[in-house]
């Protein structure tokens, strides 16, 4: 047997094997983490939490939920730019409102029931074939994780946050680690520009790079998206942290939250605020922050992305499509 065969067997035999044991793994995790999470739940200061969120004025809760809506709605222009790449002659309002729904879903629910399952019902729905919806949400995945390698890379780097001792890494790596984030998105940015107008087929669909012009604008979108999260709790904390700080521990939670398989990672922004700032702010004080957070960031619109919902499934019912929507119509140019 030659060597391109052996490889090639011992690839289909162990594929099989890694997909049974990554089936279970990652729900495995879920529920180790969640254990240890609750395992600490007593320790934490719940009554001063409690406290806490009495304590917020009306006015400062309505401006952080208008800080909230800003970013969910520039979450929107993801797929308005996806929109743009792909040339699908869908509406803009349309496209804007799936990705809007979609987001609250995300957040809410994970990433299978909002980025893919709600995107794919709603855009087959409104007639768009498979392979421009793939391109969709590839689009708008890349386009919010570009803006957080250069932001989070930046602040990683700069020594924005200070990991915890029991974290086993040290701040030489985690600075090596936001470089490392920060080329990587200047490395998407210049394969956009000296890659422009190639194709790859990739499991019998062909993909592209965006342009140069839209890749950065996809920069700027993502950026100004993850500031406005992070002005939203910086806002709940009463400024007593700097910003920088504030938006590094959030981006820290929020690639934790995505690793670990939790619906609305329940826990794990509480848990990481808690080991990164507990020594500079009050825990209730804290946790109460986290909890207002996530009330007006996660559960305020995802109400919202449900009336979007059925608004969008209602519209899909009396204006069904002629015919799929083909990725190349040169209508949306």
């Amino acid at each position: 047997m030659s060597t391109e065969a052996a490889c090639s067997h011992r690839a289909a035999a162990t594929h099989p094997c890694w997909a049974r044991v990554r089936r279970w793994a990652v729900p495995l995790l879920g529920i180790v983490v969640l254990g240890l999470l609750l395992s600490h739940a007593h320790k934490v200061d719940w009554a001063g939490a409690w406290a806490a969120l009495q304590r917020y004025p009306l006015a400062l809760l309505l401006l952080t939920l208008a800080v909230a809506t800003a970013s969910h709605a520039l979450y929107g222009c993801y797929d308005l730019l996806a929109r743009r790449h792909v040339r699908h002659g869908l509406p803009r309002w349309r496209s804007w409102a799936i990705a809007v729904t979609s987001y609250a879903f995300n957040l809410n629910l994970g990433s299978w029931v909002g980025s893919i399952a709600a995107r794919a019902r709603l855009y087959a729905r409104a007639g768009l074939d498979e392979a421009s919806v793939a391109q969709v949400v590839t689009f708008s995945v890349a386009t919010n994780w570009i803006g957080y390698g250069l932001l989070g890379g930046t602040l990683f780097a700069a020594g924005a946050i200070a990991p915890p001792e029991d974290a086993h890494l040290s701040r030489g790596a985690l600075r090596a680690l936001g470089c490392a984030m920060v080329l990587a998105a200047f490395a998407y940015l210049v394969a956009c520009h000296r890659m422009q107008g190639r194709c790859w087929r990739v499991r019998g669909r062909e993909v592209r790079l965006p342009s140069a012009r839209l890749a950065l604008m996809q920069l700027a979108v993502s950026v100004c998206n993850w500031l406005l999260m992070g002005t939203a709790m910086y806002l709940l904390l009463g400024r007593q942290v700097p910003y920088a700080t504030t938006l590094g521990v959030l981006l820290a939670a929020s690639i934790v939250g995505v690793l670990t398989p939790i619906p609305a990672g329940l826990g794990v922004l509480e848990a990481v605020y808690l080991a990164l700032l507990s020594g500079r702010v009050a825990q209730g004080t804290l946790l109460g922050a986290v909890l207002a957070y996530r009330a007006l960031y996660y559960l305020v619109p995802l109400a919202g992305g449900l009336a979007l919902y059925v608004v969008l499934e209602r519209y899909a019912s009396t204006h069904p499509p002629e015919a799929t929507v083909p990725g190349s119509n040169p209508t949306s140019r």
